[in-house]
């Protein structure tokens, strides 16, 4: 399908000039590309949490469970269930998580190794709402962290900044069954997580304070999941007949709809809220999303994509461009070809904003 609308978008774009050489409107449907994200509302604890992976506090039990993980692409239903709860105070943003599991088992005991070469859980988190300058926290079921920081995604040539080590973070397994042991059936293993907030503050674009209240940043959460074989009784990652590894289960919170955590722009949004409960607090939603989306797709189909042949356009050039980005509604938008390589002018009637994103991906709004 993909291919059909790649030759279907170049023929229209190389058939649409007339004779005075003016190009005409291209249009295009990116409704698939679109990702809404999910929401979570954090409320804010009145007690002191201690870590120990269980979550028993007064408030965990008040807080809500996030809606099941999902298949990173949004197509399969995973095997194993998997949800979070969150809280916070002026110290620390909390993360607990559960997830099913009959076989837990894990090897990966040095810091900031690549834990997801065991089964792990994983956060992702940007408290600046951009695509920049996020951090990475991974945990697997021996209680090893990797924790890391990225200046932007690895499609723009991120580096990982495996210095970044948060080392007033607390974090605590626990496991209903035995780790390590195939001869039995577990239940599930869970992960309770302190993350210092004046870490993540300094992520933040302007001034470092704490939350206030509806104030929201970018997250998700990941779960990679390996299938196993047994080997002189210890588990080891499934390899096929070649003797690669088998490909790895992504599960996450808000759908990425391609094998990417990396992709920022679609993470989910936590809204932090200073009540002890959320009962009857209402998400505060961005009515320009849809569009901040449609940039973003933009971005990537023009970098990675169907519309790369627009690159191949002469500096200074333009091109009037038509986005379908639902069932019923539709944009206007326009390339412009630059000296160091792109941008799109991207205009909305309802509501009346224009954002421009360029070929870094970064999102800037202009009116």
């Amino acid at each position: 399908m993909k291919q059909i609308i790649s030759i279907l978008i170049l023929f229209l774009f190389f058939s649409c000039e007339d004779k005075q050489s003016q190009k005409t409107t291209l249009v295009i449907d990116l409704s698939s590309d679109i990702v809404i994200p999910k929401h979570y509302i954090i409320a804010k604890t009145n007690e002191q949490i201690v870590i120990d992976g269980i979550g028993k506090e007064f408030n965990w039990r008040q807080s809500l469970f996030s809606d099941s993980f999902i298949d990173i692409e949004g197509i399969k239903t995973p095997k194993y269930d998997t949800k979070f709860k969150m809280l916070w105070d002026e110290n620390y943003l909390f993360v607990y998580a559960q997830m099913e599991e009959p076989h837990v088992w894990g090897y990966l005991k040095q810091r900031d190794t690549i834990i997801y070469y065991n089964n792990d859980f994983e956060i992702f988190i940007s408290p600046s709402g951009t695509t920049r300058n996020y951090g990475e926290i991974e945990i697997n079921s021996l209680g090893t962290v990797w924790d890391l920081l990225l200046n932007k995604p690895y499609r723009d040539q991120g580096k990982a900044d495996n210095n970044w080590d948060l080392d007033n973070m607390k974090s605590a397994v626990h496991i209903e069954g035995t780790l390590n042991n195939h001869s039995d059936i577990d239940s599930l293993w869970t992960v309770e997580i302190a993350i210092p907030m004046n870490a993540l503050l300094k992520l933040k674009n302007g001034k470092q304070l704490l939350p206030k209240e509806g104030e929201q940043w970018r997250i998700n959460f990941s779960r990679v999941e390996w299938d196993f074989d047994i080997v002189n009784e210890t588990y080891q990652r499934k390899k096929e007949n070649d003797g690669k590894f088998q490909s790895e289960y992504n599960w996450v919170w808000s759908k990425q709809n391609v094998i990417n955590m990396h992709e920022p722009e679609k993470w989910g949004i936590i809204q932090f809220t200073n009540e002890t409960s959320t009962e009857n607090i209402l998400f505060i939603n961005d009515e320009h999303m849809p569009i901040k989306q449609v940039a973003y797709a933009l971005f990537r189909q023009t970098k990675f994509g169907i519309l790369k042949e627009l690159l191949k356009e002469k500096t200074g050039s333009t091109q009037a461009i038509s986005v379908k980005y639902s069932d019923v509604d539709s944009l206007t938008s326009t390339f412009y070809k630059t000296n160091f390589g792109f941008e799109y002018k991207i205009n909305s009637e309802q509501p009346n904003k224009t954002f421009i994103i360029n070929e870094t991906g970064v999102l800037k709004e202009i009116k």
